[in-house]
């Protein structure tokens, strides 16, 4: 005899996407940085009325000049390949979970010049301005790292991204010494996934095939999550219906999930890799249940 399907009901979940594009002036809020940095720095050690600015140095572009200047031309801007996360930001919260994308981090990076009318003032000019870019790590506001409006924005002065030689024939000057300065930034996606209530509770009505009428049992898909004290998801805890012998173990996100459970009320035990433990009440059919594991109080199901 085997049992044959009637029916079933569950409750389904929903994705939607939202994007909100914020406002995004790093480009330009770093450059400012950079120029008030080198101001400061640089009227500190006697190189008073020195410009900064951010232009192609191109012959036009110089034949220009009539006071002395740095120029920080951001030639270079690509992904920051080393630093990239493949991790989605997920946060819990009114029966919803909020997904973002992981940020996009890049690379942004400058050649640097010093323009005098003598050789030797420009030398001075440059060697200053690199003993300036070495010392901070760290870009700052008003001198304060701990002020950077970018969070954590490291920075280095290395090797250029491709010969100087061609880069100087592709802005059009003429070939002068430089210094590549990198500044890596992040930008986070204005993208977010949107999913309603989750899956927690399916049932599945049976009956004999040759059974008498009538004979019909139900069986139940029921599910929860395994979180800690600080309520992020706990991956690969163990988890047991001990009374029924039934067990299985959480994904990556903290979940995990029962086939064919009876209704009724079940104690549902969890114990995580690092050997904590902790206790909940399952109720079938009902609300989902999530077991917290270092609380203060044993677990509880949630309605």
């Amino acid at each position: 005899m085997h049992p044959t399907p009637v029916s079933g009901s569950g409750t389904v979940g929903a994705m939607a996407v939202v994007v909100d594009v914020q406002l995004n002036t790093v480009i330009a809020d770093l450059d400012e940085t950079l120029r008030e940095l080198l101001r400061a720095e640089l009227q500190r050690r006697g190189f008073e009325g020195v410009e900064i600015a951010f232009d192609a140095p191109s012959k036009e572009w110089s034949s220009k000049l009539t006071r002395p200047t740095v120029d920080l031309f951001l030639y270079d801007l690509r992904e920051a390949v080393e630093r990239a996360e493949s991790s989605p930001t997920e946060r819990r919260g009114n029966g919803q979970a909020l997904v973002t994308p992981p940020p996009l981090h890049l690379e942004l990076t400058y050649a640097v010049t010093a323009w005098t009318k003598a050789v030797e003032d420009e030398h001075r000019l440059l060697s200053q301005v690199l003993a300036i870019l070495y010392s901070y790590p760290r870009l700052p506001v008003n001198g304060r790292p701990e002020d950077s409006r970018f969070g954590d924005v490291d920075t280095s002065v290395g090797r250029p991204r491709e010969e100087k030689a061609d880069f100087w024939t592709s802005v059009g000057g003429q070939y002068k010494a430089s210094i590549d300065f990198a500044a890596n930034v992040t930008v986070e996606s204005g993208q977010t996934y949107v999913r309603g209530p989750e899956v927690r509770t399916q049932t599945v009505r049976t009956r004999i095939l040759d059974g008498p009428a009538g004979t019909i049992s139900e069986m139940h898909r029921v599910g929860g999550t395994i979180r800690d004290a600080d309520g992020e998801p706990i991956a690969d805890a163990w988890v047991a219906l001990p009374d029924s012998g039934q067990w299985t173990a959480t994904d990556r996100a903290g979940r995990f999930r029962f086939e064919r459970v009876q209704p009724g009320e079940h104690r549902v035990m969890a114990r995580t890799i690092s050997g904590g433990e902790a206790e909940a009440t399952l109720t079938v059919p009902g609300e989902r249940v999530d077991v917290v594991v270092g609380a203060k109080r044993r677990g509880s199901a949630r309605k």
